[in-house]
């Protein structure tokens, strides 16, 4: 069995992250999952939240803006929507994302359009200052 597993993160922009770690984890639709090198075949949606990733003692913190992830034995390829790093993220412009998309959630009822959108634009702000916190 091999001892890494390669990673790759693409959005439609970029190609995020290419490397080899020793563990992955994401935030699935159906919970958070687990892959370690040789695990079985698998796909899953990503919901918006964190992908982290383990190499040696060294963990690494990503914000997902939802997404796919195709999981092999050798190699998980996540095809997400927005992912960005621990580090790169600029908190200041994400609490004004929050706190912009809470004020004008306050002005929509749930029937009105935009109201689904609203939420998903709290979430995103919320993961990126959450995940921003663990670099």
């Amino acid at each position: 069995m091999a001892e890494k597993i390669k990673i790759e993160i693409v959005t439609p922009d970029a190609l995020v992250l290419s490397a080899e770690v020793d563990e992955v984890t994401a935030s699935g639709t159906e919970g958070e999952f687990g892959v370690l090198p040789g695990h079985y075949h698998m796909l899953s949606s990503l919901k918006v939240g964190a992908v982290n990733y383990k190499d040696g003692a060294v963990v690494r913190h990503i914000a997902l803006g939802g997404g796919y992830a195709e999981v092999g034995p050798e190699k998980v390829t996540i095809l997400a929507e927005t992912a960005e790093f621990a580090e790169d993220i600029d908190v200041d412009r994400a609490n004004k994302a929050l706190a912009a998309a809470e004020e004008l959630l306050k002005t929509l009822s749930m029937e009105e359009a935009g109201y689904e959108e609203c939420l998903l634009s709290i979430e995103k702000a919320q993961t990126r200052i959450e995940i921003a916190a663990k670099q």
